[in-house]
C-alpha cells in the first residue's frame, strides 16, 4: 500500500518537479510502474509474511516464559503531559482495538478482514515486569515504569502490530508479554502529532530530544545482565521498520534513506552491531531512522550476551514507505 507516499505528494512539502514520477530515481519508477505501485506491495507482502512465519517458529521453538517488545510510543500513551525516555509496562491483561482508531497515519482495513472493532486480548507478566524493574534499579538504571495503559485503543501501535503479525496466521499466541517502551521519536512526537501532521507541516522548535544510541545501548546491556542471572526465560524482540520516508527529508519525504540502511544491514550481518552504540542521534534521525532505537537496545543486550545475529529476510522499498529487516539472534547453538 502507497498510503504514505500518496498522502506525502498530495502535501505542500515535495518540491512541483518531484510530483513527477517521470523524475523519481530510476528503481523507484520501476516499482511505482503502470499500477502505482500494486504488484510491488503484493510482493512485499508475500516476502514479509514468509520472513514473520519464520521469526514465529523460531519463537515457537525457544518457548519463552514471556516475550518483552521493545516499541515506540506515537502520541499514544505518552503526550503533552510526560514523555519518558523508557517506559516498562508491568501489567496483567492487554485489551487491544487496533483497527478502531481515528488516526489518518493508521488503516481500518486490513488484510485478515477483521471488524473495525476486533479486540485482541494479550497476556501481560508482571512478575516479570516487576523483577526486571527491581534488578535494573539494582545495576543503576532507574526505570519508569506503568500499571496501565493510557491509550483508548490498548496497546500502542508499535507493539500491537508486532504481535498481530507474529500471529498472521490466527493461531494464537500463547506467550505473556512485557511491553518496553523506547521514546524513538523525541524532538518530533509532540509537535507533529505522533504523525498525524505531514512532512514540512510541523511548526516552531523541536521537541526535547529521544534518548541517545549510548543510552539505548546501555539500557539493553542491562536488561540482559538481569535477565541471565534470573530463573526467567525470556525472548527480546525489536519491533519496527528502520528507516522510513516521511522521516527523510533529504530526499523529499519521498523515500528511505537506503544507503544508511544498508549500512547497518552489513553492521547487523557481519555481527558488528556493537558500533550501534557510536550512532549520532542527529545521524539516526536525518536517516529517517528513529525507530532504529529500538534495534539499539536490543543491540546492547545481544552483545552482552555474545549472541550473532541472521538474517532472514530484508525488504527494501521506495515506494512503501520504509526498508523492514527481520532477523535472530541465537548464543550456544539457542536462538534468543
Amino acid at each position: 500500500m502507497t498510503l504514505f507516499l500518496r498522502r506525502t505528494l498530495a502535501g505542500g512539502a515535495v518540491p512541483p518537479t518531484l510530483r513527477d514520477p517521470s523524475q523519481w530515481p530510476e528503481p523507484m519508477r520501476r516499482e511505482w510502474s503502470d499500477d502505482q505501485g500494486t504488484r510491488a506491495a503484493a510482493e512485499h507482502r508475500r516476502r514479509s509474511i514468509a520472513a514473520l512465519r519464520k521469526l514465529r517458529t523460531a519463537l515457537d521453538d525457544f518457548k519463552p516464559d514471556a516475550i518483552v517488545i521493545f516499541g515506540d510510543d506515537q502520541y499514544e500513551n505518552f503526550i503533552e503531559d510526560v514523555v519518558p525516555p523508557f517506559c516498562l509496562y508491568i501489567t496483567d491483561r492487554m485489551e487491544s482495538r487496533p483497527f478502531a482508531t481515528e488516526s489518518q497515519s493508521f488503516l481500518r482495513e486490513n488484510i485478515w478482514g477483521e471488524p473495525e472493532d476486533a479486540m485482541f486480548v494479550h497476556t501481560g507478566h508482571p512478575g516479570i515486569g516487576r523483577f526486571l524493574a527491581n534488578r535494573l534499579s539494582e545495576l543503576g538504571v532507574d526505570l519508569p515504569y506503568a500499571y496501565r495503559l493510557r491509550y483508548r485503543y490498548g496497546l500502542a501501535h508499535a507493539f500491537i502490530n508486532t504481535l498481530l503479525y507474529l500471529d498472521y496466521d490466527r493461531r494464537g499466541f500463547p506467550f505473556p508479554v512485557v511491553p518496553f517502551h523506547v521514546n524513538c521519536y523525541g524532538g518530533e512526537l509532540v509537535r507533529r502529532r505522533g504523525g498525524e501532521l505531514g512532512p514540512g507541516e510541523a511548526a516552531g522548535e523541536s521537541d526535547p530530544p529521544a534518548p541517545g544510541a549510548r543510552t539505548c545501548f546501555a539500557v539493553g546491556q542491562a536488561i540482559a545482565r538481569a535477565f541471565r542471572t534470573s530463573a526467567y526465560r525470556v525472548a527480546l524482540v525489536a519491533s519496527s521498520s528502520w528507516s522510513h520516508a516521511f522521516l527523510t527529508p533529504k530526499n523529499h519525504w519521498l523515500y528511505p534513506d537506503h544507503d544508511s540502511d544498508r549500512a547497518r544491514l552489513a553492521e547487523l550481518a557481519g555481527n558488528r552491531f556493537s558500533c550501534w552504540r557510536d550512532l549520532r542521534g542527529d545521524e539516526i534521525e536525518s536517516a529517517g531512522q528513529h525507530e532504529f532505537r529500538n534495534w539499539i537496545v536490543l543491540a546492547g543486550a545481544m552483545t552482552e550476551i555474545g549472541a550473532k545475529a541472521s538474517i532472514v529476510e530484508y525488504l527494501e522499498s521506495y515506494v512503501l514507505n520504509s526498508n523492514k529487516c527481520f532477523a535472530v539472534f541465537s548464543t550456544a547453538g539457542e536462538s534468543s
